[in-house]
């Protein structure tokens, strides 16, 4: 086999490089698998291409096989999909989904691997990390039947869990974003779009995705009485004000905290494998396209992060594609 692949770096904050890294001689239970495609999830990645991790986070923030240390130098990242060259019978010219960085062969435990259903596109498999932190949100919140409900924050997260939240019989759902080429990000998975000050309030829920104080307050003001927010955003190193006083305790509001790091105690009984299976069984759905709004070759990582991170292009779900891609 060949015994070297090209992987990406962050050499320094804000500087990346493509590396030729060795690869190891499968064992018995590993695969050997050739990348298809990755993403980058635009709110995390950029964060720890920028240096934003906080140091009291680098152990939490850690990527399954993540090598190297936060800040930099970092090998990061945990959206692959590729095809099994190498391994059990079982697997072996499967495509699969594993929480790996951008790189273009890589040897892993077999346990480490998903297979993708049929039903997905291996293009839209990327997808399969940010959906399981949907589903573990939704664990967390248990909306129910008829429930008036408010995504804030239409990012990669808060549009997967609008669209999960979609097929929720009897809901009243609003994407809201001060963003207004989100709407056609909306309209395509089939929930209604508003701005920030046209939103309709009185909610049950309102899951809380925009990584803003603005949208923090905002998720506060459009809840009823005892209603909840679930908060999904990821702060990085930024100190955030949250407006406790006026009407937070008379309307008995609250906050609550949800991270796919963990499975939610809501769902006992379920392991992680379970969790991103569920993931990728959602992936079916071909609106879920609409999530994945740019794609470049992988050779060109280290120009697009900086572009992603500033802003430059806007993006949710940026897709890496890898030379033998179809």
């Amino acid at each position: 086999m060949n015994r070297t692949a090209r992987a990406f770096w962050l050499s320094a904050p804000g500087v990346g490089e493509i590396r030729e890294v060795a690869l190891p001689e499968p064992g018995e239970g590993d695969v050997l698998v050739r990348s298809l495609y990755s993403g980058v999830s635009r709110g995390t990645e950029t964060l720890v291409f920028r240096g934003g991790v906080p140091e009291s986070q680098h152990a939490a923030m850690r990527a399954p096989f993540q090598e190297g240390d936060f800040p930099a130098p970092v090998k990061y990242g945990y959206l692959s999909v590729g095809v099994v060259e190498r391994g059990p019978d079982a697997l072996a010219g499967r495509t699969v989904f594993c929480l790996y960085p951008h790189q273009t062969r890589y040897v892993v435990p077999a346990s480490a691997v998903t297979v993708v259903p049929d039903t997905v596109p291996a293009a839209r498999a990327v997808l399969a990390g940010t959906v399981e932190t949907a589903v573990n949100a939704l664990w967390d919140a248990a909306p129910l039947v008829g429930d008036r409900i408010a995504v804030v924050g239409g990012g990669m997260v808060g549009c997967s869990v609008a669209a999960l939240l979609a097929r929720f019989p009897g809901v009243r759902l609003q994407l809201v974003d001060a963003d207004p080429s989100r709407a056609e990000v909306a309209k395509a998975l089939g929930v209604a779009f508003a701005s920030p000050g046209d939103a309709l309030g009185d909610c049950d829920l309102v899951v809380h995705a925009s990584a803003s104080e603005q949208g923090l307050a905002r998720s506060l003001e459009l809840l009823r009485p005892e209603g909840t927010v679930l908060e999904l955003s990821w702060y990085g190193d930024r100190r955030v004000a949250v407006p406790l006083g006026e009407a937070f305790h008379p309307r008995r509001l609250v906050i609550r905290s949800s991270q796919v790091g963990t499975v939610s105690p809501a769902r006992a009984g379920r392991s992680y494998a379970d969790r991103l299976a569920l993931a990728l069984d959602l992936l079916a759905d071909p609106a879920l396209d609409a999530l994945v709004t740019g794609e470049s070759p992988f050779e060109e990582l280290p120009e697009l992060l900086p572009k992603l991170a500033s802003g430059r292009v806007p993006a949710l779900c940026h897709r890496v594609s890898y030379p033998d891609a179809p």
